[in-house]
């Protein structure tokens, strides 16, 4: 089966539907998204709506759940803060049971899913390898995929327990093309931000998977970035919002 794994949306409606486009394109049988539909953008009922209709699976993310009134917002960032506050008071009642009805993990695959991470679902971001190391110790699945960070991003490990030693894990980002065979080892693998890249590649990030031969391939898609950024100030939100997109940070 070829997989798409989507992560952190962002009510970006634009970078959306330009990947969704491009996931057309490889007949890719599925789509999963490891969270964070809504927040920063000014689209979250479109790309709500969106997901819903054509993912297979969806986690739920920090920002999902900030917006639904479950996550406090004091250490969100000003900008961020405002734009969860704003999506409260924009979203429809059929964005909010949509997103009341996710979870921010699923162990029930042969790959684990998380929006964040292993150890923390919904808050924990994995940057490094020695970090990634202790996740990948106690992931459920031998491969496991995570979003939040909006860096596309992979760590590895051998898959044999170390014994009383730490396990030790290599890691890189990951550009437009890089292909990872995770026929062996254990893999913790972000596919990066399809609404809000981090990485300073400003394109809609993904990533394709080939369950069967457990090859994946990460994607990048050009989309409307002024379209987006217009939309952003349309509703009023915060302008660093809009002026980042095109940076890709």
């Amino acid at each position: 089966m070829r997989l798409a794994i989507i992560s952190d949306i962002h009510a970006n409606l634009a970078a959306l539907e330009a990947v969704l486009d491009d996931v057309s394109a490889t007949a890719a049988e599925e789509i999963w998204c490891l969270g964070d539909v809504v927040g920063y953008g000014a689209q979250p009922d479109e790309c709500a709506e969106l997901v819903a209709d054509r993912c297979a699976i969806c986690l739920v993310g920090n920002h999902d759940l900030a917006v639904l009134g479950e996550l406090d917002t004091s250490t969100f960032s000003p900008a961020a803060a405002a734009a969860v506050r704003w999506t409260q008071g924009a979203m429809d009642g059929a964005t909010v049971d949509f997103l009341a009805a996710l979870k921010p993990a699923n162990e029930a695959l042969d790959v684990a899913l998380y929006h964040a991470s292993p150890r923390d679902p919904v808050w924990e971001y994995v940057l490094w390898p020695d970090q990634a190391a202790e996740c990948i110790h106690v992931q459920a699945r031998r491969v496991s995929f995570i979003g939040h960070s909006h860096v596309a991003l992979y760590f590895a490990a051998d898959e044999e327990d170390p014994g009383e030693g730490p396990l030790q894990a290599s890691g890189a980002q990951a550009g437009a093309g890089t292909e990872l065979d995770l026929d062996s080892g254990r893999w913790l693998v972000n596919p990066g931000s399809v609404g809000q890249p981090r990485d300073g590649d400003p394109r809609g990030a993904w990533a394709l998977l080939d369950a069967g031969a457990w090859r994946l391939v990460y994607r990048r898609t050009e989309y409307d970035v002024a379209a987006a950024a217009a939309a952003i100030r349309a509703a009023r939100l915060p302008d660093s919002l809009a002026e980042r997109l095109q940076y890709g940070q």
